[in-house]
């Protein structure tokens, strides 16, 4: 069955425009677009329902996270959360990798041992076994331990930016970790760039945490077979499908 967006009902008391607005953009945020599942058409009827309101301030949310670049709305088709192409996948990538490889360095500068101690408390819980035993919840503590790294770094700006980038990252991230045992690879990583960055060594901190992520560049360049950025509705076997490439690389 196709993964489709999840919606909790709201309640009347809120100003709806910006509320709603930031509960689609939430759902979205955390669905997995890049899975072969994903599905990407938005329907406004159903989204209506499930919220509990009318479609008008489903319309002018859909219309905002339109100029932003988070749906497109096709006329007569519908509307559909935007996939990003394959070069531009691998260009946020490597801006991520620029971006938390620079947070890396900046937390071994401010970050506090209490708060260094807060990435390894969040990987703790998981050995290589027990990762891929629970792909969805490491997928999602690994999310969170790459984020936490560049709130670390104690720099808004960069933490801002790197924001921007985190509705792909999140879902090409989920969607790679299943591939090629990336698991036991991952797992590795998180813990030498922890002692790393306990070590304040920030040189070897902001290598292994742009190591890591251009390990991914290279395995989503080397396995995810070329798509483009258009919808279902322009083309149906637009769909991005891994080739059978058993390289491993982390995530």
């Amino acid at each position: 069955m196709a993964r489709s967006i999840k919606l909790k009902a709201v309640g009347t008391n809120f100003s709806l425009k910006d509320h709603i607005y930031e509960v689609l953009k939430d759902a979205i945020t955390g669905m997995n677009i890049y899975d072969a599942d994903a599905n990407l058409k938005l329907e406004e009827r159903k989204m209506a329902e499930q919220l509990g309101i009318s479609r008008t301030p489903i319309r002018e949310a859909l219309a905002r996270l339109e100029q932003e670049g988070f749906v497109d709305i096709q006329p007569r088709k519908g509307i559909f959360i935007k996939r990003k192409s394959r070069d531009e996948v691998l260009e946020m990538i490597t801006v991520w990798a620029a971006l938390e490889s620079m947070a890396a360095r900046l937390t071994t500068q401010h970050a506090s041992d209490e708060e260094i101690g807060s990435l390894r408390r969040m990987v703790a819980d998981y050995s290589k076994k027990e990762a891929r035993e629970h792909m969805d919840e490491y997928s999602e503590a690994n999310i969170r331990f790459h984020r936490r790294i560049l709130e670390l770094s104690k720099c808004s700006m960069l933490h801002s930016i790197a924001d921007g980038l985190f509705l792909h990252m999140r879902a090409i991230r989920a969607r790679a970790m299943a591939e090629a045992d990336r698991v036991s690879l991952s797992v590795d990583d998180h813990m030498h760039i922890i002692e790393a960055l306990e070590k304040r060594d920030g040189d070897l901190a902001s290598r292994l945490v742009r190591e890591h992520t251009m390990q991914l560049h290279a395995h989503i360049r080397q396995s995810w077979h070329e798509f483009t950025d258009q919808t279902p509705g322009d083309d149906e076997t637009s769909e991005p499908v891994p080739s059978r490439s058993k390289r491993k690389s982390a995530g």
